[in-house]
C-alpha cells in the first residue's frame, strides 16, 4: 500500500523533516449510543449504512471502553489521556456558569489531546456538545486548544434538540425556536394518540442539522491544512425529538406505546420510531462528513474515528427502549454502570490505504489511549505527554502485533460509586462505594469477578474460586485511585 509506506516514513520523522501533510482527524463521539445500536455491531432494526461503510472500510474494535459511564467524565478521559482515578472531572456536575449553564470546568492545560495537536499546527474545530466548562471559563473549548466551537456548551441545555440558541464560539446564535422545558408531561386529559398534542415539543431549527452544517463548513475552510474535527453529537441522548422527514421512515415499523412523560424528558407518540430515526439521521450526518472529505480529495489523508461516550439508557427512561433494540448488544448493564453494557462501546477507525479494510481487533482499549495513539499516527510520538495513563494502540491499527494492555481501570462516584478492572479475560467490579454517609470499608459490596471469555454477560461471579486474581485486582484498585475533593468516593477515601 502506497499510503502505508508513506506513513511508515512519516512516523520516523519529526518537526520540519515532514515531507507529507499530516493526516486530518474526524473524531465522531456519539452520546449514549449503545454497543449494539449500529448495524456493524449487530443492530437489525435501525438502519446505519454510512457507519457500516466505515466499518467495512476500516477496523472494528470489539473491546473498546469509554472513559466513564456518564457524559462529562468520559469526555475528560478522552481529551486528557488520564483514566478516571486520575482525571480532573469524575462525574457530571453542572449549573456552574453564567445563568447556571455549564459544567465543572477543567483547569487550564488539562486537555492534552487538543492542546498537543494545536501545538503541532493542527486547526481544531468542535461541533456538538462540550460539557467540560462554561463559556469563558478555563474549560471553554477555545481555552483548551480549539479554534472553533459551535453547539451546546452545557449538557443540560442539550436535553432539548430545539433550543432557543447554540454557542458560536463565545456568542449565542439565536434559533427560530420557542422556549419550552425539556422535561415535562402531556397535559392532563390529552389524547396520547393525537399527533397534535406533541407539536409543542418541537420547533423550526433542529440543532443537530445546524451543527452538522457548521462541521461541513469547517472542512471546506480547512481543506488545505491539517485539521482535527471533533464531532461530539448529542444523538441519541434524550429527549426523543426528530424532524418528521426522518420519523416517517420508521412510523409503523414497530409496535408502539405512546410515552406521555413522567420518567424524564419529553413525551413522544412513537418513541421507538423516534429513537431509530434519530440514529439513522445521525448516520446520514456521518455520510455527509465522509462525502465532504471525499469531495475535497482528502480521503486517503483523513482518519475517521466513530465511537460513543457510554452505554445506552435503562428502564425506558424518557421513553427509550434499549431492550427492544438490544442496544447493549446482549451485555449486562446500562449507562451509569461498569458492567459491560454501561461502558463497552462500538469503535470503528478508518484510514483509507493505511488501515487494512474489513478488519477486527479484540484488544482492550480505552478513551485515555486516544491521546498517545493519535499523536503516534500523525508522526509525533515523541511529544506524548509524560505521566498519562493512555497507551498507544497505533501498531494494532496498522496491522502489527502488540502486547496486551496490562489492565484498564475505571471508577465513578456516581450511581452509588463503583470501581472496575479489566485484565485480559478477567473483569473485576465493586459497587456501592459511595453511600450517603461514611461507613466502614467492610460494608461495601465485595468484589465480583467474571471470566469474560466464558461469561461475556457477567452472569456468574467466580471471585471465591480465584482468590489470587481477586487480590491482584484489589491491589490495582487501591493504587490507581487518587482521592478527589470535588468528586469523593467515601469508602475509598477513608481507607
Amino acid at each position: 500500500m502506497i499510503n502505508a509506506l508513506c506513513f511508515a516514513v512519516l512516523v520516523g520523522l519529526t518537526g520540519a523533516q515532514h515531507q507529507v501533510k499530516p493526516p486530518n482527524i474526524v473524531f465522531i463521539l456519539c452520546d449514549d449510543l449503545g454497543y449494539g445500536d449500529i448495524g456493524a455491531f449487530g443492530q437489525t432494526k435501525i438502519k446505519t449504512p454510512h457507519i457500516d461503510r466505515l466499518a467495512r472500510e476500516g477496523m472494528k474494535f470489539t473491546r473498546h471502553y469509554s472513559g466513564n459511564n456518564v457524559c462529562a467524565p468520559s469526555r475528560c478521559v478522552l481529551l486528557s489521556g488520564m483514566h478516571p482515578g486520575h482525571a480532573y472531572i469524575r462525574d457530571n456536575r453542572g449549573g456552574l456558569g453564567p445563568d447556571r449553564e455549564g459544567q465543572e470546568p477543567v483547569p487550564a492545560g488539562s486537555l492534552k489531546l487538543p492542546l498537543e495537536l494545536k501545538a503541532l499546527g493542527y486547526t481544531l474545530g468542535g461541533f456538538g456538545k462540550w460539557g467540560l466548562g462554561p463559556v469563558a471559563s478555563s474549560g471553554d473549548p477555545l481555552n483548551q486548544g480549539f479554534d472553533r466551537f459551535y453547539g451546546f456548551n452545557c449538557q443540560a441545555v442539550a436535553h432539548n434538540y430545539y433550543p432557543t440558541y447554540l454557542w458560536d464560539n463565545t456568542q449565542k446564535a439565536l434559533l427560530n425556536n420557542k422556549k419550552f422545558a425539556a422535561n415535562q408531561k402531556l397535559p392532563e386529559g390529552a389524547d396520547r394518540n393525537d399527533p397534535e398534542v406533541y407539536l409543542a415539543f418541537s420547533g423550526k431549527d433542529y440543532a443537530p442539522d445546524l451543527i452538522c452544517s457548521q462541521a461541513l463548513k469547517f472542512i471546506d475552510d480547512n481543506k488545505d491544512r491539517p485539521f482535527f474535527l471533533y464531532f461530539p453529537t448529542t444523538v441519541p441522548h434524550l429527549a426523543l425529538q426528530v424532524p418528521e422527514d426522518s420519523l416517517r421512515e420508521y412510523e409503523g415499523a414497530f409496535p408502539e406505546t405512546p410515552y406521555p412523560g413522567g420518567k424524564g424528558y419529553l413525551p413522544h407518540r412513537t418513541p421507538r420510531a423516534a429513537y431509530a430515526a434519530m440514529v439513522t439521521r445521525l448516520d446520514r450526518e456521518v455520510g455527509k462528513l465522509i462525502d465532504k472529505v471525499d469531495q475535497k480529495g482528502l480521503t486517503g489523508n483523513t482518519i475517521f474515528v466513530f465511537t460513543s461516550d457510554n452505554g445506552p439508557l435503562y428502564d425506558k427512561l424518557g421513553g427509550t427502549d434499549a431492550d427492544f433494540f438490544n442496544s447493549a448488544g446482549g451485555l449486562r448493564g446500562r449507562k451509569g454502570s461498569f458492567y459491560e453494557g454501561g461502558f463497552r462501546v462500538p469503535l470503528i477507525v478508518r484510514w483509507k490505504g493505511t488501515i487494512r479494510e474489513g478488519t477486527t481487533s479484540s484488544r482492550i482499549t480505552g478513551f485515555e489511549d486516544w491521546l498517545p495513539t493519535l499523536l503516534e499516527l500523525v508522526g509525533h510520538r515523541e511529544v506524548t505527554p509524560k505521566g498519562i495513563d493512555g497507551l498507544s494502540f497505533a501498531l494494532t491499527l496498522l496491522g502489527s502485533a502488540q502486547n496486551e494492555r496490562p489492565f484498564l481501570y475505571r471508577e465513578s462516584p456516581g450511581y452509588g460509586g463503583s470501581q472496575c478492572i479489566l485484565m485480559g479475560k478477567w473483569k473485576a467490579i465493586r459497587n456501592k462505594l459511595n453511600p450517603g454517609a461514611k461507613v466502614k470499608l467492610a460494608q461495601a459490596l465485595p468484589l465480583e469477578l467474571y471470566d469474560l471469555s466464558n461469561d461475556p454477560g457477567e452472569t456468574t461471579d467466580i471471585a471465591k474460586g480465584h482468590p489470587e486474581v481477586v487480590a491482584r485486582m484489589e491491589a490495582i484498585m487501591r493504587s490507581e485511585h487518587l482521592p478527589s475533593k470535588l468528586f469523593p468516593i467515601r469508602i475509598l477515601d477513608q481507607e
